[in-house]
């Protein structure tokens, strides 16, 4: 199973001849290496509805004929726009011909922002996905804050590979993401939502030599890592 980094909290899977894509923010994203016109891609699993995650789900799902696997109201919101959808939620799982798939909590909020009209449409709660293939278990907290219920995912889950939000101001800072890789007892921490823009700049490497008792991993931009 290759996984691969694309800015932000973008993340590509590539596993038993299918691509797996977690929260494709590509336009607008000044980081990514990804084009959204040529990507191809199977499933998009999403972590919440702000636009910086949600990104371009609507154009990917519909130019590869895409499987989107999101909390229900997300679901059903895309379903609106002509997506094909599987709708979960916190605590639920499913088994997919790809893996399995498992969204726990996370603190953060979920909406989809209308700026042309003004409006903030509620798009459910927000999630972290725990996506099992092969017996190797991968953890994307999405947008999230430090919470002690993260000991618990921990404990009842063997992560092999962990991808935690570090820009703070609206997420964990790198402190509080090393209690959370800690808690999760995580093998290997890729820091994910810094420097795309201003007020969540962060030094991922200085976050990286600091984890334990896992190994912390800063991947570039478009640089994959095997699991």
């Amino acid at each position: 199973m290759k996984v691969s980094y694309h800015g932000h909290s973008i993340v590509l899977i590539e596993t038993k001849g299918k691509k797996i894509i977690i929260d494709p923010f590509i336009t607008g994203n000044s980081l990514t290496d990804l084009d959204a016109n040529n990507l191809k891609v199977d499933v998009i699993i999403l972590s919440h509805g702000h636009n910086d995650h949600v990104g371009d789900t609507v154009q990917l799902a519909k130019q590869n004929d895409a499987l989107v696997v999101a909390p229900f109201e997300l679901a059903t919101f895309l379903g609106f726009k002509g997506c094909q959808t599987h709708p979960m939620h916190i605590g639920g799982k499913h088994e997919f011909d790809f893996g399995l798939v498992k969204f726990t909590q996370a603190f953060h909020g979920s909406s989809f922002i209308d700026e042309d009209n003004q409006q903030i449409v509620y798009t459910g709660m927000p999630a972290g996905i725990l996506l099992t293939i092969d017996e190797k278990t991968i953890f994307h907290a999405g947008d999230t804050g430090l919470f002690s219920d993260m000991k618990l995912i921990g404990e009842r889950n063997q992560i092999d590979l962990a991808f935690l939000p570090i820009g703070d101001n609206f997420t964990m800072g790198p402190e509080d993401a090393l209690l959370a890789a800690s808690w999760l007892n995580v093998k290997k921490v890729v820091p994910i939502h810094y420097n795309t823009f201003p007020v969540i700049e962060q030094d991922p490497y200085a976050f990286a030599e600091q984890v334990t008792p896992g190994e912390g991993i800063v991947l570039e931009v478009g640089e994959c890592i095997k699991v």
